[in-house]
């Protein structure tokens, strides 16, 4: 989290909604957020598992990257990317990663083509991590062709609506989001004048909707979707457990500069046609890994007592080998006990496997489980 004084810290257009709801203010990415709320984080996971959980999500990076044409903007993408965009159908997103020389994560990113044009149909929606944004941006200004350009959406915020009510609740405002299936996007009017560009996806597990929408309706629509007894706002505590329990990467502990995307398994990410055509920072590294297998592998790993593994904590063999390294961890609510994530030699990378895990300097029994702790359950086509 960040150690900015508060006077120097940023404020989503929700931060009085947040502080009339009783929250607890951090410091993070830059920006003052809502931990949590006076239920806690416990009872905000678990209601979001059962019910429909909002999140305020506004200091993530948005942005439209415009071009001539659908296939310049891919094309131009794709030399950052490892994900096939110049396939992508009008109203579909892709999950991707940002790459260095060496194959490694500079920042990973939601990527949408817009069903209807924005402002042509040569413009691709780009959501970044708050904490990365800035040198996203400055790559991609760097780096990218003439013919494109990054256009930044400071005038808008980001909501989150996840749960198994989060259908149920939005549709309630605008009926044609049960039209859309998880990974498809599109914009409706909410009101006159107040645009809403909706993809079904998330970052719990659970279905969910991610809305971007003016910062001057954000807190109109925050305060229409709390209306509904369904739903209730959720703190950036709840969020980190439930990614957690859905086996979800998160940037600066899963992903790193130093990480690829195939050791971090997420090769699903980059189609067929990217794999074999190259073209991406670091595609030799990358090759080299989906056919020969990464030196080390992300797994999920379960505590067998009641003691949480931190981020950092050195994963040992049973004969007391450093085999690897936490890089997040915590208890789950929705699994009652202790889980975490983190990198192994890959020798072992499988589940079954018995490991320790020294907390407190005392080496502790935990066993490598299979991702995610908790099914997903997105809203796939039939």
């Amino acid at each position: 989290m960040s150690q900015a004084p508060v006077a120097d810290l940023k404020r989503t257009p929700l931060h009085a909604a947040h502080l009339a709801a009783g929250a607890k203010m951090v410091p993070f990415a830059g920006y003052q957020m809502p931990v949590q709320y006076p239920t806690g984080v416990l009872k905000e996971h678990l209601w979001t598992r059962e019910k429909a959980g909002l999140f305020d999500v506004s200091h993530m990076g948005q942005a439209l990257l415009v071009g001539p044409d659908h296939a310049t903007t891919a094309a131009a993408l794709e030399t950052l990317c490892p994900a096939d965009f110049v396939n992508i159908m009008p109203g579909q997103q892709r999950y991707s990663q940002l790459l260095n020389d060496a194959g490694a994560t500079i920042d990973d990113l939601m990527v949408t083509r817009p069903a209807e044009p924005v402002r042509a149909d040569g413009t691709l929606m780009l959501v970044v991590n708050a904490g990365c944004k800035d040198k996203d941006y400055a790559l991609l200004r760097a780096k990218l062709p003439l013919m494109t350009k990054l256009d930044v959406l400071d005038a808008q915020a980001l909501i989150a609506l996840q749960g198994p009510g989060a259908a149920a609740a939005l549709g309630k405002l605008v009926p044609a989001v049960g039209n859309l299936v998880f990974m498809t996007a599109a914009t409706f009017e909410w009101k006159p004048g107040a645009l809403l560009h909706v993809s079904r996806s998330g970052y719990t597990g659970e279905d969910g909707f991610e809305i971007s929408v003016h910062r001057d309706r954000a807190a109109e629509l925050w305060a229409a979707l709390t209306a509904d007894s369904g739903v209730q706002p959720i703190g950036l505590g709840a969020r980190d457990s439930l990614r957690l329990e859905a086996g979800l990467c998160l940037y600066g502990h899963e992903l790193d500069e130093t990480t690829s995307p195939v050791e971090a398994n997420l090769a699903w990410s980059i189609q067929k046609r990217r794999r074999e055509g190259g073209g991406f920072p670091g595609a030799a590294r990358i090759e080299r890994e989906l056919k020969e297998g990464p030196k080390r592998r992300r797994v999920g790993i379960r505590p067998d007592g009641r003691a949480p593994a931190r981020e950092g904590t050195e994963i040992q063999s049973m004969f007391g080998d450093r085999i690897g390294i936490v890089t997040s961890g915590g208890f789950g609510p929705s699994v009652n006990g202790p889980i975490a994530m983190g990198y192994v030699d890959a020798s072992i990378a499988r589940p079954g496997v018995n490991v320790q895990l020294v907390v407190r300097g005392k080496p502790l029994p935990a066993s490598i489980v299979p991702l995610p702790f908790v099914a997903h359950r997105y809203a796939k086509k039939s």
